[in-house]
């Protein structure tokens, strides 16, 4: 007779979260193979860094864990775990950003990019951006979140969201436009 694990596979998520939520271990693993991958794609969005992203996406996946019970809705999983992975990422800026809230690039790290004749590299222009401005981006454009979405879940006014949303664009295109061998908008005047 197959094990219970064997049919895991074709169970509808909020089914999982419901075993998981009661401690079925099998359930849990079931959840994170399905959600690893978005997962670490986002923290490397976010830190633009793959084996920080790895060491977040753990601290984000033992936080679901411990935590699976304060879940009220198995449907709102998704969600719930995204509010998680960027409280973690919200933490680790306020603990390890020494610059914390400067609005200004650093230039070196602006004009740190491959020659013009590589192909564009999305994860190396975000890299460029102060930390709540990259992240503001990634949660708009990565994970197709609304403006007011992204101020409630950053706990920010709606304003701030869209001036980083509106700087974090402007640099990327900046950065962006040295790939594709076009000079930028200082240089062309």
């Amino acid at each position: 007779m197959p094990e219970a694990q064997d049919y895991y596979p074709e169970c509808p998520e909020p089914f999982l979260v419901g075993l998981a939520h009661g401690g079925d271990r099998g359930a849990f693993q079931e959840l994170v193979r399905r959600r690893q991958s978005w997962l670490r794609n986002l923290m490397r969005r976010c830190c633009g860094d793959a084996t920080l992203s790895d060491d977040l996406a753990q601290q984000v996946l033992l936080k679901v864990w411990l935590s699976l019970r304060s879940l009220r809705e198995a449907q709102a999983f998704g969600a719930w775990m995204r509010r998680l992975a960027i409280s973690i990422w919200l933490q680790h800026l306020r603990k390890n950003d020494a610059l914390r809230g400067a609005d200004e690039l650093d230039e070196e790290a602006f004009s740190r990019h491959d020659t013009p004749g590589e192909g564009m590299d999305l994860d190396a222009a975000l890299a460029t951006l102060p930390g709540l401005a990259r992240l503001c981006i990634v949660l708009a454009y990565h994970e197709g979140m609304s403006h007011p979405e992204i101020a409630e879940l950053m706990e920010i006014p709606l304003g701030t969201v869209k001036s980083h949303i509106s700087r974090g664009t402007k640099r990327l295109q900046q950065v962006l436009s040295a790939y594709r061998g076009e000079p930028d908008a200082e240089e062309a005047r």
